[in-house]
């Protein structure tokens, strides 16, 4: 029976997606529809997925409550719950500051909404709905709200690294692996719901195995998911490079769908940053460890994330890290200021006294020279036929992308509609032409891959 809509909105990162997934399956077997990040929301109840990693993040989850606290005092909504990373972090201070709100979830209790939700649909209705323990679906199944050919597979939760600057652990707790069988179930699942693209994800994919079964077991995970029939492409995001688990190369190497991509926050190069970062790797090993991910993977293509203005950031350690930056030549490079949260290592220990300008100017010269490596290692690719995943169609393109791009954070492909293409398929596309970060090209022929 149907019992009404729900308005679900997440916010933040991939990890905080595959949440707001499993939640949605539950509240849909329970009789509710749901319907996610929705322009226009209707539903008499709404469930927000809130982020709480940096300054930016926090305002926007906030930002988002308040909408919703304003659509609740014009009657528009009957009730307003809200879970997540900011809700794990900052509770106390939430239910004080936004009473508003009829209840706060933190990042790990998801199943208490759907009771909640329960308790409050029979209140309104006099039936008796259950417990949702009583629902009988595996913890791993989800409301896919990606396109229906790629999905997420989140391996663990939280984190034992403790940079210095990074909040996470304070929220998350310490690192959990999940186990390798229930991986490769929920892979099996996701493949009978259509998907053949795995984005993999978790703080520290790098870590995967070792509070479990005493040693990383990455390789053999990836190894084994990459054998599951009718998966035909796997991309890694978030490597950690101190103690980097080599084996993992030979699967990239050998294994064909696993994509040559790898995701690898490395933060900075100088031995002084790393060292105040609590990063635990010298500016050497680093510099070590990606010239053999290069050598045993040919091809491959790395992203990265650096970081500027952490509390101890000289000139000098700016100027050395565009320097590497330009040695390096990451394929692909995001970058972010240093924001200083409470609880952190850095919080406590250093002060954040680098002005927010001197932060702006030096995110902008990195980026700057990182946009100019981009759009090199594009026109490279000119002339080239490539693989190619269709995403969606738009008036005048096909829109795709190689093994080299992951959804959201990367280039796509341009593709000119001469030839009659399916979304979720994969084709073979000449690259014709290139700007700094998406490709264009056209489908050599229209026979899928």
């Amino acid at each position: 029976m149907h019992k009404g809509e729900i308005d679900i909105i997440t916010l933040g990162c991939s990890k905080n997606l595959v949440d707001a997934e499993r939640l949605m399956r539950q509240l849909e077997a329970a009789g509710f529809r749901c319907v996610h990040d929705s322009p226009e929301p209707r539903g008499e109840i709404a469930i927000i997925n809130t982020c709480g990693f940096i300054g930016d993040a926090k305002e926007e989850s906030i930002n988002t409550i308040l909408q919703f606290i304003e659509r609740k005092k014009h009657r528009q909504l009957k009730k307003l719950y809200v879970m997540g990373c900011l809700s794990e972090r900052y509770l106390a201070d939430l239910e004080q500051e936004l009473p508003e709100v009829d209840k706060y979830f933190g990042k790990f209790d998801y199943m208490g909404i759907v009771e909640e939700i329960g308790k409050f649909e029979d209140a309104e209705t006099g039936n008796e709905s259950g417990k949702p323990e009583m629902l009988g679906i595996a913890p791993y199944e989800r409301m896919i709200t990606t396109p229906k050919h790629y999905a997420y597979l989140k391996i663990a939760e939280g984190c034992n690294r403790y940079c210095s600057y990074c909040a996470i652990p304070l929220i998350t707790g310490r690192y959990r692996s999940r186990e390798m069988e229930e991986i490769v179930r929920e892979t099996e699942w996701l493949v009978s719901q259509g998907v053949r693209e795995l984005q993999v994800i978790a703080q520290d994919l790098t870590y995967y195995g070792t509070d479990i079964y005493g040693e990383s077991k990455i390789a053999e995970l990836i190894d084994r998911i990459s054998q599951v029939e009718g998966v035909k492409w796997i991309r890694l995001h978030y490597a950690y490079p101190t103690h980097f688990p080599m084996d993992l190369l030979r699967v990239i190497r050998e294994r064909e769908n696993v994509c040559k991509y790898l995701d690898i926050a490395l933060q900075h190069s100088t031995d002084n940053m790393l060292s105040m970062m609590r990063r635990h790797i010298t500016h050497e090993e680093q510099t070590e460890l990606i010239q053999e991910i290069r050598r045993q993977v040919p091809g491959i293509h790395l992203r990265t994330t650096m970081m500027v203005g952490h509390p101890g950031e000289t000139e000098e350690d700016f100027e050395q890290l565009k320097q590497w930056v330009k040695e390096m030549r990451f394929e692909r490079l995001g970058a972010f200021s240093y924001s200083d949260e409470e609880g952190t290592y850095a919080f406590d220990h250093y002060e954040d006294n680098i002005p927010q300008e001197v932060k702006d100017r030096r995110l902008d010269e990195l980026m700057s020279i990182q946009e100019e490596i981009a759009g090199e290692t594009n026109k490279e690719k000119e002339g080239q036929e490539m693989q190619v995943v269709i995403d969606r169609e738009e008036e005048d393109y096909y829109i795709g992308r190689t093994e080299f791009d992951s959804p959201e954070v990367d280039g796509e492909v341009l593709i000119k509609k001469t030839k009659k293409l399916q979304e979720g398929e994969w084709y073979r596309v000449l690259i014709t032409e290139t700007d700094t970060f998406d490709l264009y090209g056209e489908c050599v022929n229209n026979q899928k891959q």
